[in-house]
């Protein structure tokens, strides 16, 4: 799968100096006094009225080297100027913690404190949660204000779900060394996958839709195809209740493994066939808000591009209703500090060309407000390279750490964007084990900054609030 990653010598380069951290954790031990430490502190999710913080117990096991703890999950929590008062707590002993605060104030800071076994969680030793002004590093946060008017439709964005994949985090010959799921479990893409869908049908998230933004599958065989399929028809019908775009693991292959599916080319497109055949437009209505999924899928590279005929239905459909509000999303990012950011450089996302010609399309039609793609595995928004008010964003894969996705919530004045780690037992204890790809420092490049993943933009959505 060297085709869609990283290239090597960059890759292997940034993480020379990285001490190569233990990936194979034993089965979890119950607490013992004196012995937990609770470590990898993340307030992942800061909303208007809640806050999500994870964290891991760990302690040594009998050759001393340290293994997942068992334990209890509590957080204090008040005022900034305040007490601290408990607001959440789980005796169900686990080593992988996850609290979800609600109740508190819109616009408030307050200060924290998790806990288990009595002893109080620590950020990790990456610079992501441990720069001087991270809620990690602080010990405080401030909720958000949501935007004026009502709550109009909630979509969640997601991506790489690599549903097949029996590796993580390989990129090229079998480095840096990949991460495989414990003996005895659910392959994980099938754990964080049905993780997502359970989520999303709960009170507390209640999505609307989903919208995948590519590699859905590992390589595209039949089998996967057809697996990711029924995993999203059983949660909704598709092109209603949830859109799919085509990425780079998705794209048509080569090989006798192939042959059962449409010809494409000299390719076989086995994608195609449940999906969208490749490089055409989806074109979605719900209510008044326009979704369209792009295809910028290369034939046999991990690159982006739009071809011609795509293009022109994207300006048809774009130019004949430009003020209409519109969410684009596509596999590869666009801007030129996104292709200057992630690993593989500009050569990953979408081709330069491609990018000028789409920015300078949204800014003939300004009721695209978002553009969500996925590819990097990272939390990211990046600037666009016209003065156009389109927000760039990236979302984390949803297949490993941090595991999870974010939910777009339209208001009659606005939209929110917060991402989510996935919650079941086991999509927990995966997001854990997978941290340490990347020779242990995946965070500091996939979790990216508070703001990345939880923030508010101001916009007049009003259109939306009278096709009510």
């Amino acid at each position: 799968m060297s085709c869609c990653g990283p290239n090597r010598r960059r890759v292997l380069g940034a993480f020379a100096a990285a001490a190569l951290l233990p990936l194979a954790r034993p089965v979890s031990v119950r607490a013992q006094v004196g012995s937990v430490v609770a470590t990898d502190l993340e307030v992942v999710t800061i909303t208007e009225q809640s806050a999500v913080l994870t964290w891991t117990t760990l302690g040594p096991n009998e050759n001393g080297d340290p293994v997942p703890v068992e334990t209890d999950t509590e957080v204090w929590l008040g005022p900034v100027d305040g007490a601290l008062r408990q607001v959440f707590a789980d005796a169900e002993p686990t080593a992988f913690h996850y609290a979800d605060v609600t109740g508190l104030e819109p616009g408030r800071r307050y200060r924290f404190e998790a806990r288990s076994f009595g002893v109080p969680a620590t950020p990790a030793l990456n610079v992501a949660t441990r720069l001087p002004n991270t809620p990690e590093a602080t010990g405080e946060f401030t909720t958000a204000v949501p935007p004026p008017g009502r709550l109009l439709r909630t979509i969640a964005l997601a991506n790489d779900v690599h549903y097949g994949e029996e590796i993580s985090g390989l990129i090229t010959a079998g480095l840096p060394p990949g991460v495989r799921q414990e003996p005895g479990l659910a392959p994980y893409p099938e754990v964080m996958l049905a993780a997502i869908l359970d989520d999303l049908h709960c009170p507390d998230r209640a999505a609307d839709h989903l919208l995948i933004a590519g590699d859905l599958t590992a390589e595209a065989t039949p089998d996967q195809v057809a697996g990711v399929h029924q995993h999203l028809a059983s949660w909704g019908t598709a092109d209603r209740d949830w859109f799919a775009c085509r990425g780079n693991h998705d794209r048509p292959h080569l090989g006798s493994d192939y042959a059962s599916c449409e010809a494409y080319l000299d390719h076989f497109d086995c994608w195609g066939e449940s999906f969208t055949p490749r490089q055409r437009l989806g074109e979605f209505e719900v209510g008044e808000l326009r979704l369209l999924a792009l295809d910028t899928t290369e034939l046999d590279s991990a690159g982006g591009t739009i071809d011609h005929a795509q293009f022109d239905r994207l300006r048809e459909v774009l130019l004949a209703d430009p003020d209409r509000p519109t969410l684009v999303f596509s596999h590869h990012p666009v801007t030129t500090e996104s292709g200057w950011s992630n690993l593989a450089g500009p050569g990953f996302i979408l081709n330069a060309a491609n990018s000028a010609e789409l920015q300078a399309l949204y800014r003939s039609a300004p009721g695209v407000f978002l553009h969500h793609s996925g590819h990097t595995h990272r939390n990211r928004r990046t600037r666009p390279d016209l003065a156009i008010p389109v927000e760039f964003l990236e979302v984390a894969a949803a297949k490993e750490y941090p595991g999870g996705y974010s939910l777009l919530r339209i208001y009659e004045g606005g939209y929110t964007v917060n991402f989510h780690k996935t919650r079941t037992a086991n999509a927990r204890r995966w997001s854990a084990r997978s941290r340490g790809e990347y020779f242990g420092l995946l965070p500091e490049y996939t979790l990216g900054a508070t703001a990345d993943r939880n923030h508010t933009v101001l916009r007049d959505f009003s259109g939306l609030a009278r096709a009510q």
